[in-house]
């Protein structure tokens, strides 16, 4: 596999969290000359959760905490989750005291009870799983029906991406994309994996959360841009659209709001009757009488499509 290869089923190893301690890779290193996109993040994260305040909040896979501090502001107790001694150890470096708890552990392995936590974010965890179904799915097991999520990817149908799509002539798939570097696949660094927005839309509804909002982020992430013109000018203007550019995921990164489902309650055994009609399949077709004039009723029956009694609730 080379830069920009989609990520098969053949292609997808076990975790290993180890890759995470790499010694020649320091993540707080990383963020420096990179505050733009820093505060393009904080401001999204910050849109997000303004009005909101929260008994318990994980940061899953933080690093070293760059965003466990911001939800201090918004939740009464905060746990930074991340599967590197090496990041938990910086974290207490740059954030030293207590102003957050620390856990060791992998986010498909969540330190957590079911149902007991308000609100959880992944950021720049995405990128790393090329198949974040287990992942997705442990988030959601620990989220308390309408507790809320925050989960960002890295936008594999970006409008720079799109573009270059199209002169080329060929389509994006939407199947996760490793961009990593061949040396970096030689290495056999972390993954660096870009999802399309329809498949992890999807992939976020299969373990029950919906998405309440998106935003476009990081909008002017170019080279260019960050030389020419002043921070702040390029923040205002992030301000500006990461709500109307979210709806056409214009931008390299994505942030969803997401929600749990509170668990459906059990039918009541009057409603059995009513369930099964609503639920009633093509392989097991419906059969009403027909009226004929003079209000006799036919021996013969009238079929009725299932897709019907499927209408209101989705189903169809």
């Amino acid at each position: 596999m080379g830069n920009g290869s989609v990520v098969t089923t053949e292609s997808r190893a076990e975790r290993d969290p180890t890759i995470y301690n790499d010694p020649l890779f320091n993540y707080a290193q990383y963020w420096t000359g990179r505050d733009y996109e820093h505060q393009a993040e904080l401001l999204a994260l910050r849109r997000l959760l303004s009005g909101n305040h929260y008994q318990h909040a994980a940061d899953i896979g933080g690093g070293f905490g760059r965003l466990s501090a911001v939800l201090t502001e918004y939740a009464d107790q905060v746990t930074l989750v991340d599967p590197s001694t090496q990041q938990l150890d910086l974290s207490r470096e740059i954030f030293p005291g207590q102003p957050f708890e620390r856990k060791l552990a992998e986010a498909a392995k969540l330190p957590f009870d079911d149902d007991s936590i308000d609100l959880a974010i992944m950021v720049r965890v995405l990128h790393h799983l090329p198949d974040p179904e287990n992942e997705l799915a442990e988030l959601a097991r620990v989220l308390r029906p309408g507790g809320h999520a925050v989960v960002e990817a890295a936008n594999s149908a970006h409008a720079g991406r799109r573009m270059a799509a199209l002169l080329r002539r060929q389509r994006i798939s939407v199947d996760p994309v490793d961009i990593r570097a061949a040396q970096s696949w030689r290495r056999g660094s972390a993954p660096y994996v870009n999802h399309h927005p329809r498949t992890i839309t999807r992939q976020l509804a299969a373990v029950g959360l919906e998405v309440r909002e998106t935003l476009s982020a990081s909008n002017f992430r170019h080279p260019l841009a960050n030389l020419l013109v002043p921070q702040r000018v390029l923040l205002a203007a992030e301000r500006a659209v990461q709500r109307p550019l979210a709806g056409i995921h214009f931008g390299p990164s994505m942030f969803l709001m997401l929600e749990k489902r509170p668990t459906a309650p059990a039918p009541s055994p009057a409603m059995d009757d009513v369930t099964r009609l609503r639920r009633v399949t093509l392989a097991e077709p419906l059969l009403l009488p027909t009226a004929r004039a003079g209000g006799h009723v036919a021996d013969d029956a009238q079929l009725v499509d299932s897709a019907t009694y499927h209408a209101d609730d989705g189903c169809a």
